[in-house]
């Protein structure tokens, strides 16, 4: 059998004896080493580009000691809030030149700290959306991480720098809102107990209830998703609550769906406001009314900031998103009658 034969690889050794020079010369050169002479790095990429050579990734890594890679630690990859950080992280980062890799905890704070710990030995840094996490436990994981940057969430004394939302004012426009239209019995689904961002929630409604004794506020317990909210109707119902503020527009949407299977109509019968803005709450039937959060833009700017720490730069500030509010067709007047126990059975 006759053929051509098979063209070895170029490899660094060809590249150094066409220009004349040293194997250290031409790592230098090809890893952007601005201190050798020009003339020497115009023989050394002459020689490369004649030979066709690339170099290989993983050798590169290993010769500047880092992998341009960064990893990402999410609660949970099926909210679609987290899709929008990923979207605007991952493209940041690949227009300076790095890629992103995922790690999903599936809302375990212990798989949380593990995947932390063990994607940060495989990157150069640590992108951590760690909402759960109780803050001592945090703050040992911080100095562990580093680089490190938090998203929806800030650190309590480590000067990690963060990229979060204003939960507490998205969540009082909401309940403004709800008051402005004559709702006077409000029912707060929450969210996980641990939550940074429940927490803000909490503080909202007590500030809120400090304020306006004429709204009674209760807070029922719930979660997440939506097949919790789907499984909370039957308490909003019993509840008499003419207006339901959900943690996040997956447990709206949830709740919405159940109260529909049981003929109730959102909003003449019961009003039901959301929380993040995910891209199918405006095309549900009634649209959803909700906080909107800047998702993308958190991820970017989650990305600046470990490009600063990355490139040994003090990190931008804190930022801190307001939601905007977005009033759409699932909240409106108050019933003058509320549904009552009777329709949740």
């Amino acid at each position: 059998m006759t053929g051509r034969p098979h063209e070895r690889s170029r490899t660094i050794a060809d590249v150094a004896a066409r220009a004349g020079v040293s194997l250290s010369t031409v790592s230098r050169v090809l890893n952007g080493n601005a201190r050798v002479d020009e003339a020497l790095a115009a023989k050394v990429r002459a020689a490369a580009d004649a030979l066709d050579y690339t170099a290989s990734p993983l050798a590169r890594s290993l010769v500047l000691g880092r992998t341009n890679t960064v990893a990402v630690v999410v609660p949970d990859l099926e909210n679609p809030t987290f899709h929008g950080v990923l979207r605007g992280l991952s493209r940041a980062a690949a227009r300076d030149g790095y890629h992103v890799l995922v790690a999903d905890s599936v809302e375990s704070v212990e798989e949380e700290r593990i995947l932390a710990v063990e994607t940060r030995r495989r990157c150069d840094g640590i992108v951590l959306c760690a909402p759960r996490m109780p803050e001592d436990d945090l703050e040992r994981l911080l100095t562990q991480l580093q680089p490190v940057v938090l998203v929806n969430r800030e650190a309590r004394s480590t000067g990690t720098p963060a990229v979060t939302a204003d939960y507490r004012s998205g969540l009082t426009e909401l309940l403004h809102l709800l008051r402005a239209e004559g709702h006077r019995t409000l029912l707060y689904l929450a969210g996980a107990p641990q939550s940074s961002s429940n927490l803000q929630r909490l503080a909202a409604l007590r500030a809120f209830s400090a304020e306006h004794p004429d709204v009674a506020v209760r807070v029922e317990p719930c979660g997440v998703n939506f097949a919790e909210g789907h499984d909370a109707a039957d308490g909003v119902l019993a509840s008499g609550a003419t207006g339901v503020l959900a943690f996040n527009d997956l447990v709206a949407m949830g709740l919405m769906s159940a109260l529909g299977e049981r003929g109730v109509r959102v909003p003449d019968d019961v009003s039901v406001t959301g929380f993040d803005d995910i891209p199918f709450a405006r095309y549900l039937t009634p649209p959803l009314t909700t906080a909107s959060v800047p998702v993308t833009e958190l991820g970017e700017q989650a990305w600046h900031r470990m490009a600063e720490l990355l490139g040994s730069r003090a990190p931008g500030h804190t930022i801190l998103f307001r939601p905007r509010l977005e009033v759409r067709g699932s909240t409106g007047p108050a019933p003058a009658r509320t549904v009552g126990a009777e329709a949740a059975s």
